[in-house]
């Protein structure tokens, strides 16, 4: 959604085009909810270096490098502000991984 030039991308999962859960580890799934995050603030006219927050939500504290090293790898020049929580549980059992960003635009709409 966007609103003026702030763009907020919430409560993005692993999930394929189909409906499917993306099979594979944190790293794997990490990777794919950061894709659909920047295909949302794309289509929304922003891009990843305005990418301003992240907070990602795990389920095993053993994944924090893991899904951290995904994180570095696409905002690594950018450096968004970042929270990373461990929670007891996500929507559905396979997944390993939730992921929401915030980007701040120039010009609305």
């Amino acid at each position: 959604m966007r609103v003026g030039e702030r763009i907020l991308v919430s409560g993005t999962a692993p999930v394929e085009p189909d409906g499917s859960s993306t099979p594979g580890d944190a790293a794997a799934q990490a990777r794919r909810c950061f894709a659909i995050i920047l295909k949302a603030v794309e289509d929304l006219g922003g891009s990843a270096a305005d990418v301003v927050r992240t907070r990602m939500y795990i389920v095993d504290p053993a994944d924090a490098d893991a899904v951290g090293q995904v994180h570095g790898e696409i905002f690594g020049g950018v450096r968004p502000a970042a929270t990373m929580v461990v929670v007891s549980a996500l929507l559905r059992a396979e997944w390993l991984v939730e992921i929401e960003a915030e980007a701040l635009v120039g010009d609305e709409v």
